[in-house]
């Protein structure tokens, strides 16, 4: 391949070990069920347009020509910021639906309590 370096860099052999294990892991969570299918697919696609992100970095450059800016550097640091604000919205609407769930359960067990001791009383009550 032309694009690949004659030698690596120390940066790329960590990126690449990191790279490894987080697919690694990707996969672990997957066996445990812990994600579904489409997560798994998601991740493996991303760490592998990484891993080739940084076995050619020169890809980055084409996608800073791509999208109009100045360095490859530039175009990835604009994307990964971006990308993890989606992700932070995301977390916080699961969050907030969380928190909006978890107080109807506890309404409802609350609500629950009262009448079983309403009851209760109602029943033990000298007649």
């Amino acid at each position: 391949m032309s694009g690949l370096p004659a030698r690596f860099m120390v940066i790329q052999v960590i990126l690449l070990v990191f790279i490894f294990f987080a697919i690694l892991r990707t996969v672990e969570r997957y066996r445990d069920r812990a994600i579904p299918v489409r997560w798994l697919l998601f991740w493996v696609l991303f760490w592998g347009v990484v891993a080739v992100a940084v076995l050619v970095p020169k890809t980055t450059e084409y996608l800073a020509r791509l999208v109009g800016v100045g360095r490859g550097v530039d175009a990835v640091l604009y994307f990964a910021i971006v990308t993890l604000f989606y992700l932070v919205f995301r977390v916080f609407v699961r969050v907030e639906r969380m928190e909006s769930d978890l107080t109807k359960i506890v309404r409802e067990l609350a609500l629950k309590k009262e009448r079983e001791e309403n009851s209760n009383d109602k029943t033990q009550s000298p007649k």
